[in-house]
């Protein structure tokens, strides 16, 4: 009977009302919620108020349960340039009746999911933000660590200027390590194609699946027993049967297969791919029509002609636009 009402004790810290204040144990730093952002495996997210504007507090249970998030987020603070994830403000203990529970403070990422940017924008811009996924990953990795429970809801794209940011860091794990948290869908031994080590390779796998997803309006699942071979002979078809990422299949089998070192040579192998689709697509514009031959068709079927934009035209201007993008990214990636 004891343990029921502590674990009912212990829950309350991850249903705290709108408009709950606590003062920080050690530090003093006042806080107000305004509303629960969503439930982890390791403990609660609330939006709050604070004397320097709006934050997101992460509670849990105990201190180990949030002891790896706070050390990948010091992490992060050591990187030059930092924008892997969100910074990490204040590391405290909340006393609520009469429990303690330690929670820490990050900065508030405000924006859209990747699926949710890319379904209401369009799948053009998903190349350049897996370039910049991959960027960040591999910053991750050289710190020695990997993500682990790498998917869509764990990636926002914040701006001006559109950039993609993670701001769940729960499920990153040390390097050589066991896998701790991951989503089946996006985890390669779920498809049976690779273990659950930690390593620059598990997320590569993960990468290239949210790349796959973003082309379908529902995530499709595996056939029951399909594993290894027959899983990649499925994916194939997905990525073959779609064209925003046909160009980009031999990049994401590669992915999948685990034939990708690091992050570095995935990356460069993606903007590669960029470039080419690009320049490709540029070939494929029709050349201007005659102008004798247009001089002689009525005026009014000129008009018309004028006020129907060209899809394909607006596809190669927001391709070359990424493709751009890409480059100024991966500059300043070594600036």
């Amino acid at each position: 009977m004891m343990e029921k009402t502590n674990l009912h004790s212990k829950n309350q810290a991850f249903n705290l009302p709108a408009g709950t204040k606590w003062t920080g144990k050690w530090n003093k730093n006042p806080y107000k919620i305004i509303k629960k952002l969503g439930n982890g495996a390791t403990g609660t997210v609330y939006l709050v108020e604070t004397r320097s504007g709006q934050r997101a507090v992460k509670i849990g249970e105990n201190k180990l349960s949030l002891t790896s998030e706070v050390n990948v987020l010091k992490a992060f603070s050591k990187v030059r340039g930092n924008v892997l994830g969100p910074s990490l403000l204040d590391v405290d203990d909340l006393v609520w009746k009469g429990e303690v529970y330690p929670f820490f403070c990050m900065e508030y990422l405000e924006g859209e999911t990747l699926l949710e940017f890319s379904r209401k924008r369009g799948t053009e811009w998903v190349p350049v933000f897996i370039v910049q996924l991959l960027g960040d990953l591999d910053r991750l990795h050289q710190e020695g660590w990997v993500f682990g429970d790498l998917k869509p809801d764990n990636l926002i794209i914040t701006g001006p200027p559109s950039r993609v940011r993670w701001f769940d860091v729960g499920g990153t794990t040390k390097q050589g390590r066991a896998i701790k948290e991951y989503t089946e869908f996006y985890d390669r031994g779920y498809w049976g194609l690779g273990d659950r080590k930690a390593e620059p390779s598990y997320d590569l796998f993960a990468a290239a699946m949210i790349f796959i997803e973003t082309a379908y309006p529902r995530r499709f699942e595996k056939t029951s027993g399909t594993a290894g071979d027959r899983s990649l002979d499925l994916l194939k078809r997905y990525i073959a049967n779609s064209a925003p990422l046909l160009p980009y299949k031999k990049v994401l089998l590669q992915a999948l297969k685990g034939q990708y070192p690091n992050a570095q040579i995935m990356k460069k192998d993606l903007m590669q791919t960029i470039e080419h689709h690009t320049s490709r697509q540029k070939s494929e514009t029709p050349s201007s029509p005659n102008r004798s031959k247009a001089a002689a068709r009525p005026i009014q079927k000129k008009k018309k002609l004028k006020e129907k934009p060209s899809y394909r035209t607006e596809i190669i201007l927001t391709a070359s636009f990424l493709f751009l993008s890409s480059v100024l990214y991966f500059m300043g990636q070594w600036m």
